[in-house]
């Protein structure tokens, strides 16, 4: 009876010390807690990016305004009949 009672208080200890200590434990399920709740912030950042750029694909495809205030912004263009005007300070 005495080796079932310190069998078992043996196997006790083992699973507490696995349960606070090793993998799988309540610390690295917080850490894991905490990582998850970093990864969600960062994907909702990405979806809102994401959302920003399919309006701006779809504006590109549909409208040539879109296309023009890029070419002027981006690539210094101007159209037919506009003078250009360099300003330097």
């Amino acid at each position: 009876m005495k080796i079932l009672f310190a069998f078992l208080a043996i196997a006790f200890v083992v699973l507490q010390a696995q349960l606070w200590v090793g993998d799988g434990s309540v610390h690295s399920l917080s850490d894991l807690e905490v990582e998850l709740a970093a990864q969600r912030a960062i994907n909702a950042e990405l979806e809102q990016r994401n959302k920003l750029l399919e309006v701006e694909v779809v504006d590109l495809k549909n409208g040539l305004e879109a296309v023009e205030e890029r070419a002027r912004s981006e690539l210094g263009m101007i159209a037919e009949g506009e003078t250009f005007y360099l300003i330097i300070e």
